[in-house]
């Protein structure tokens, strides 16, 4: 890896200098080292399965029919989640379901309701 700035298009790690200005070899970006400013990395987007961008406290709904591990319980297709919380996880979303509790869901079997 190299000490210079990620490109702020594509956030790419392979810029370069060449004068007074930073370049990204993959989308040919150019900026300036002046207007180089230190920038947070942006978080993860969550999308739904339709590709709505789902935050925290969204409602959702189940897209189809999942299985409980460790349970013989099923939370049926159209079942709606209230105040989702979303985490960075193999599972991205903690909620609580109705008559079922505490439980995490990927996001790609839910649709912002």
């Amino acid at each position: 890896m190299n000490d210079f700035p990620p490109c702020p298009t594509c956030h790419s790690q392979l810029t370069y200098e060449d004068g007074d200005v930073y370049v990204c070899p993959e989308c040919g970006h150019e900026w300036s080292r002046q207007a180089t400013v230190p920038t947070e990395t942006p978080g993860k987007i969550f999308r739904d399965a339709a590709g709505n961008v789902l935050q925290d406290g969204d409602t959702v709904t189940v897209i189809k029919d999942l299985k409980l591990k460790g349970s013989a319980g099923v939370i049926k297709m159209g079942t709606k989640v209230k105040n989702i919380r979303l985490v960075d996880s193999d599972h991205d979303i903690d909620c609580k379901i109705d008559g079922f509790g505490a439980m995490s869901l990927k996001s790609e079997f839910v649709k912002k309701a």
